[in-house]
């Protein structure tokens, strides 16, 4: 049998679209915007550092890092954003939203300028000091994660939550690009300052000692725009449904969201009183929890997990689309720091082509269709699209057939953004009870990290060619690239199938999607 909501939740609910709704997005949004900046400029310094710290003399082609250097340089965040999904979605429910929020906001600040800064002369104590802090840079990003998601379900109303929280999302498509024109500047000015040739003319005269500036400011520069926030992100209430829901506190959360929603709420100390001694208050790990909600965190995990794979794949076939549609020419042909400018400027206009629409058009028809019809529609074109780029991927192979494998390409990872990449974030922010909302979060997130991993590092030795002669150096050899995009089809479709264990979640209160207002706590 339902309770009666607590007035405090029902204000928050019922709540007209306001600034502070607006002020939430995007001081919740500044961890995404650092998290993709980081991400996203990683592959515009792991070339420029090939060249400054693996320069062979006399070799053909510029120096790069070599596989495992490579590896531990993309992957070493990865870890460090799961265990911080981990850690901090746990720290969340524990500690409260608020008092853990400015930890991570300062983890990222300091160890995006500390990424900077990695010293030493000596190529291995730069990358091993670069790998540490990356590491705790993505410890950082990933408290982010069930943080903020969590904040702004709890902080939005029921009507337009979902446009709320996949905006602070999408704040990751405005990452991607700030890192782009960032990039885009700071190698012109360097360019136009220094006029190097490319290196088949000059190998020595291609980079100058200055390029090992270009790749430090662009790493610090993610700071910034994440510390500015930092004063925001302190003054932000706790979330009326921690304070009240979880710590208890019925006149602090009133009071708190009296203020920012500028009219008067009653207490009601006697009511949620009365909720704790009625409502079953089992743990994260009962076997209360594995029956109400059992399914639904495999259902999140799980389509985290598989749509990270795909998604995080595409960094395998990026350089390869861009060489062959001639974005970007042989590393020979370019000094270093023209080849910062070339992949920087592809890899925004794919941003702005297919990714960032994608992110806006889910905020724009989440409350609308809701989440369940575009995780669906998502996976299911994302196999379409990856199932024809496979089968008659010699067909694509050919010249006159490239603009339309990019085509075909965008449109992939247009329905990750307009589908599963963006609800996977949005529905564990909502399912969960207030008490485990942020740990069962960190769970989904961490899983779908797995699958980054899985997709970034083992569909690089999977993807290579299956005669070890033609594999890139230093990998064996693996099953090609159409037998690794039918692979990839095969997990979206997988993606799609799991979809049906997560519920719809659009224009309920998060208590009654949560069961909360039950009077066994569970939402049957």
């Amino acid at each position: 049998m339902a309770k009666e909501q607590l007035e405090v939740l029902n204000a928050l609910d019922a709540a007209k679209t306001q600034w502070y709704h607006f002020t939430a997005i995007v001081i919740a949004g500044m961890g995404f915007f650092t998290d993709a900046y980081d991400l996203f400029c990683i592959s515009l310094v792991t070339k420029l550092l090939g060249r400054i710290y693996y320069h062979v003399d006399g070799a053909p082609k510029p120096g790069s890092l070599p596989p495992n250097v490579s590896a531990a340089v993309n992957g070493v965040a990865f870890c460090g954003t799961l265990s911080g999904q981990l850690f901090f979605g746990w720290l969340g429910d524990k500690l409260g939203r608020k008092k853990v929020y400015g930890m991570t906001l300062m983890l990222m600040v300091v160890c995006s300028i500390a990424s900077g800064l990695s010293f030493g002369h000596d190529r291995k104590a730069v990358m091993a000091t670069l790998c540490f802090f990356r590491f705790w840079l993505g410890f950082g990003i990933g408290g982010d994660y069930p943080l903020s998601a969590t904040i702004m379900s709890e902080y939005a109303n029921k009507k337009t939550r979902g446009a709320f929280i996949s905006a602070v999302f999408a704040m990751q498509g405005l990452g991607i690009l700030a890192g782009g024109f960032f990039a885009i500047i700071v190698s012109s000015a360097f360019q136009a300052r220094f006029h190097l040739p490319p290196y088949e003319v000059s190998p020595q005269a291609s980079i100058v000692p200055e390029a090992d500036y270009v790749w430090r400011i662009i790493l610090i520069f993610g700071a910034f725009p994440a510390a500015l926030t930092y004063y925001w992100r302190m003054k932000m209430p706790e979330t009326a449904r921690y304070t009240a829901l979880v710590a208890k506190n019925a006149e602090q959360a009133a009071s708190d969201m009296s203020k920012v929603l500028n009219v008067d709420i009653e207490a009601e100390p006697q009511k949620i009183k009365n909720l704790t001694q009625e409502k079953s208050q089992f743990g994260l790990f009962s076997a209360e929890f594995l029956r109400i909600h059992g399914l639904h965190l495999l259902g999140t995990t799980t389509t985290w997990f598989l749509l990270d794979i795909a998604f995080y794949s595409q960094n395998l076939f990026q350089k390869d689309i861009f060489s062959a549609i001639g974005w970007i020419p042989p590393a020979k042909s370019m000094s270093a720091i023209e080849e910062v400018f070339k992949i920087a400027r592809a890899q925004t206009l794919i941003a702005l082509c297919s990714t960032v629409p994608g992110y806006w058009f889910t905020v724009a028809f989440i409350d609308v269709i809701g989440r369940f019809a575009i995780q669906l529609m998502g996976f299911f074109f994302m196999t379409v699209f990856m199932f024809a780029l496979a089968i008659p991927y010699d067909h694509w192979t050919h010249k006159e057939n490239r603009i339309g494998f990019v085509v075909m390409y965008s449109l992939t990872f247009f329905f990750a953004n307009f589908g599963p990449n963006a609800t996977t974030f949005v529905v564990p922010a909502e399912i969960f009870p207030a008490r485990f909302r942020s740990t069962c979060h960190g769970i989904s997130a961490a899983s779908g990290k797995l699958g980054a991993i899985v997709g970034a590092f083992g569909f690089l030795y999977l993807a290579q060619n299956q005669d070890k002669a033609k594999a890139d150096a230093g990998y064996p050899a693996g099953i090609g690239v159409k037998n690794s995009l039918i692979v990839l089809g095969v997990i979206n479709a997988l993606g799609f199938l799991f979809t049906f264990l997560v519920p719809e979640s659009k224009g309920k209160s998060l208590e009654e999607i949560s069961g909360e207002n039950e009077g066994d706590g569970a939402d049957e």
